[in-house]
């Protein structure tokens, strides 16, 4: 039996250091399937700042649920892995790196257990999902552990950000809805 195998596909082709869509190709035989969910050494090819930090399991019930926009800010950025092992998210990632040519423009993709489909999120973006169907489960890979005074977020519905959600948002949690507009205050 072969090893999996990853296939990454940069989401700002334009932009170096950018989100990746990595595919997991798992390995099936008549027991089932094999798929691996992290490769330090695939994903340092991509920017993958160093060790695992922190893995965190989360469980979003209802479809059309927003989680997001999340951020840490520094000396506390992060990069993040999403992986999704049940259902399918719609994933976005935003650029909020100051002079970054891309500065708020954001990156959406499916990704799905079916598919087997995950996304790095690289510092110095924002991150979040709206679930498009029931019962999502996400695995998020962490680059630095987490610091509650150094969590920050963007509104899922910023203007500025234009970002067209696949359903209508039937759940977001108040913390989340209080984030600041782009233009209160810039990350």
């Amino acid at each position: 039996m072969s090893a999996p195998v990853f296939a990454l596909t940069s989401l700002m082709p334009d932009l170096p250091a950018g989100p990746v869509l990595v595919g997991r190709t798992p390995l099936v035989d008549d027991r089932g399937a094999f798929a691996r969910i992290f490769c330090a050494e695939a994903l340092a090819e991509i920017g993958w700042p160093g060790p695992v930090a922190q893995i965190n399991h989360s469980h979003t019930v209802r479809r059309g649920t927003v989680r997001g926009l999340h951020y840490q800010l520094a000396p506390h950025a992060e990069a993040k892995l999403v992986v999704c092992i049940r259902g399918a998210v719609q994933d976005v990632a935003v650029d909020i790196r100051a002079g970054s040519p891309t500065r708020y423009a954001h990156v959406a993709a499916e990704l799905s257990a079916e598919t087997a489909t995950a996304m790095y999120v690289p510092e110095g973006f924002a991150h979040g999902f709206q679930a498009l169907s029931d019962d999502v489960e996400l695995i998020y890979i962490h680059s630095a552990p987490y610091q509650a005074d150094a969590e920050a977020g963007l509104r899922h519905d910023d203007p500025r950000l234009a970002i067209a959600w696949p359903l209508p948002v039937t759940g977001l949690s108040s913390r989340d809805a209080s984030f600041p507009l782009i233009g209160s205050v810039a990350p």
